[in-house]
C-alpha cells in the first residue's frame, strides 16, 4: 500500500522553485570559470594596428594558383574566403590608406610578438598596444604566407608573456577561450568548445586547423586561443562567413605549427618545408572501388612532378598514399601538413597501395619550391559523333602537346554529351592521360580500351586540366545501354573538380 502526502499549491510551488534553483546552481558549477585565466594571461595579449597604401585588389589564396585569383566584391565566395582585416572589417578602396586592426600575443618578455601575416601584410608602420595602454613601433622579424604567421619584435623588456601548450592534446568538446580585439574592442574574451581538429581549408594546404565555435570577428585575427590551463594552443586566423561576421565556425592555427614557423623566422628569417612532389586528391567511394580499397582512405596520387623526390623514389600516378613518416593518412588533406612539417633532407618512409598491392618506399625530402599559377587549356571545337560514354575526342596536335608539355600520349576532349563522362565531371579541354590504369597512346588506342572495358563497372580516368592532373571515377554504361550517336548539342562545362594540392 502506497501513501501519498497532499501539499497545497503554494507548497508545490516552493518545492519546484527549490528544485530548479538547485539544478541551476549545479549546472553553473559545472561550467568553466575563465576569470583567473583572463586576469593572468590577458595582459600578454596585444592590439595591433598597421597602416599602408592599399595598392591591390583582394586576392583569394588557393584560388587559381599560388598568388590567388581576384574576386569581385559581389562574388558569393568573397565573404567566405576574405581575411578579417581592415577597419571594422571593411575592405579599403584602391589607393586609400588602410588601418588593419588585429591581435597578437607576447611570446617572450623581451618583446617577441606573434600575429597573423595578413594583419601586417604590406604595412608601412606597425603599432602594438599593450593592456596598460603603452604603444610600441614593431619591426617585422619575418612572415610566412603559407601558414599565415608573422613574428614581430618590440624594443622593450620585462613584458608579460603567455605559456605555450600542446594542441595535439586537445580533444573535441573541450572548452577554449579567445582574447583579442574584435572590431577594435580591445581585450575582449570569448569562449566556446573545440568543434573539430585537423581541418583542411581550400586556402591553406599546410595547416591542420583547429575548428571551434568561439565567437571570432574582424580584429580577433592573430590573437591567442587558450585551453583551460591558460596555455596557448592556437592562433585565431580565419572564419567561415557569408556576412563578414561570426557564424559559428572559426579556425585557429595549431601552436605546434606556429612555434615551428616562429623558430625558423627567428633563426633564419624564412621558413622551409619538406617537399614530396606529387599532386594528390581525395579517394571517393567510387575511386576506392576502382583502386581495390575496401573503404575510402588515403591520398590518391594524380601526378608525379618531374625531377621531384617522389619521382626519384619511384612513385607513380595511381598510387594511394596510406601513411607518411609513420603517420596515417586518412584523407588527402592530412598529407600536406605532414610533409610540410618534415625536415628538408629527411628520409621519410611511405606506405602505398599500388594496383591493389601494398608497397613501401623511402623518399628523400627536398625543399618546397614556389609554385606558379595553373593555366587551363581551351577546347578546340570539332563536329564528330560522341562515343558510348558521351565524349567527342581528337588526337593532340604538335602545338597542343607543346602548350600542355605532353611529349607523347593522351587524347583531347572536344565536347561532352549527356552520359557517364558528364556525370563523372569531365569537361571540354581536358586531356585523357590514362584509362583504367593504362596510359592512352592516341585516339585509336583509347577506342580499343573503351571497347574492352567491362560494362557497368567503375573505371578510373586520369585527365590533365591545364597544368594539373586528377583522377575521375567513370562508371561504364550497362551492356543494354545504347551508345550516343550523331553530333551532340554543346552543353555548359560542369563545375570545377576538387582543388588539387601540390606537395
Amino acid at each position: 500500500m502506497h501513501c501519498f502526502r497532499s501539499y497545497s499549491a503554494p507548497v508545490w510551488l516552493g518545492l519546484a522553485l527549490t528544485f530548479w534553483l538547485t539544478l541551476g546552481s549545479a549546472q553553473a558549477q559545472s561550467l568553466p570559470d575563465f576569470t583567473g585565466l583572463v586576469e593572468r594571461f590577458g595582459p600578454a595579449v596585444v592590439n595591433i594596428s598597421s597602416s599602408s597604401q592599399n595598392g591591390a585588389e583582394v586576392t583569394i589564396p588557393g584560388q587559381g594558383g599560388a598568388d590567388g585569383e581576384t574576386l569581385p566584391e559581389d562574388s558569393p565566395l568573397y565573404d567566405f574566403f576574405r581575411r578579417f582585416f581592415g577597419d571594422e572589417g571593411e575592405m579599403p578602396e584602391f589607393g586609400e590608406e588602410s588601418r588593419s586592426l588585429g591581435s597578437g600575443f607576447l611570446l617572450s618578455s623581451d618583446g617577441y610578438v606573434v600575429t597573423n601575416a595578413h594583419v601586417v601584410q604590406m604595412a608601412e608602420e606597425i603599432i602594438v598596444r599593450t593592456s596598460d595602454r603603452r604603444e610600441f613601433v614593431a619591426t617585422v622579424v619575418g612572415a610566412d604566407e603559407r601558414s599565415d604567421i608573422a613574428l614581430l619584435k618590440l624594443d622593450a623588456s620585462d613584458l608579460p608573456q603567455v605559456e605555450i601548450g600542446q594542441a595535439a592534446d586537445l580533444k573535441v568538446g573541450e572548452w577554449v577561450l579567445a582574447i583579442g580585439s574584435p572590431f577594435g574592442f580591445e581585450h575582449s574574451a570569448t569562449a566556446g568548445i573545440v568543434s573539430a581538429k585537423g581541418r583542411s581549408l581550400p586556402s591553406e594546404n599546410y595547416v591542420p586547423f583547429i575548428q571551434t565555435d568561439v565567437a571570432i570577428n574582424p580584429g580577433n585575427s592573430g590573437g591567442p586561443l587558450f585551453d583551460l590551463n591558460g596555455q596557448v594552443i592556437g592562433v585565431n586566423s580565419q572564419i567561415y562567413s557569408r556576412t563578414g561576421g561570426f557564424m559559428g565556425l572559426s579556425f585557429a592555427i595549431p601552436i605546434e605549427v606556429v612555434m615551428d614557423v616562429v623558430e625558423q623566422l627567428r633563426t633564419q628569417g624564412r621558413v622551409t618545408r619538406g617537399w614530396l612532389g606529387v599532386v594528390i586528391q581525395d579517394v571517393t567511394r567510387e575511386l576506392a572501388e576502382t583502386f581495390a580499397l575496401q573503404r575510402p582512405r588515403g591520398a590518391l596520387v594524380a601526378q608525379v612532378i618531374p625531377d621531384s623526390p617522389a619521382q626519384q623514389a619511384g612513385m607513380q600516378a595511381g598510387d594511394v598514399i596510406l601513411s607518411f613518416n609513420g603517420q596515417e593518412v586518412m584523407t588527402s588533406g592530412d598529407l600536406p601538413p605532414l610533409v610540410g612539417m618534415a625536415k628538408v633532407g629527411d628520409q621519410a618512409p611511405l606506405e602505398l597501395l599500388r594496383a591493389g598491392k601494398p608497397l613501401r618506399l623511402e623518399v628523400l625530402l627536398a625543399e618546397l619550391p614556389e609554385v606558379g599559377p595553373v593555366s587551363f587549356g581551351q577546347p578546340i571545337p570539332e563536329e564528330a559523333a560522341a562515343n558510348a560514354i558521351g565524349l567527342v575526342l581528337e588526337d593532340l596536335s604538335t602545338e597542343q602537346r607543346t602548350e600542355l608539355e605532353l611529349p607523347e600520349g593522351g587524347v583531347l576532349i572536344d565536347e561532352v554529351a549527356p552520359g557517364p563522362a558528364q556525370r563523372a565531371g569531365l569537361r571540354p579541354g581536358d586531356v585523357i592521360i590514362a584509362f583504367d590504369g593504362v596510359e592512352v597512346r592516341d585516339l585509336a588506342h583509347f577506342r580499343e580500351q573503351l571497347t574492352a572495358a567491362a560494362a557497368g563497372r567503375p573505371v578510373a580516368v586520369l585527365i590533365q586540366r591545364g597544368a594539373g592532373r586528377m583522377f575521375y571515377p567513370l562508371r561504364m554504361p550497362d551492356a543494354e545501354s545504347s551508345p550516343s550517336a550523331g553530333v551532340p548539342t554543346p552543353i555548359p562545362a560542369p563545375p570545377p573538380a576538387a582543388a588539387q594540392r601540390d606537395e
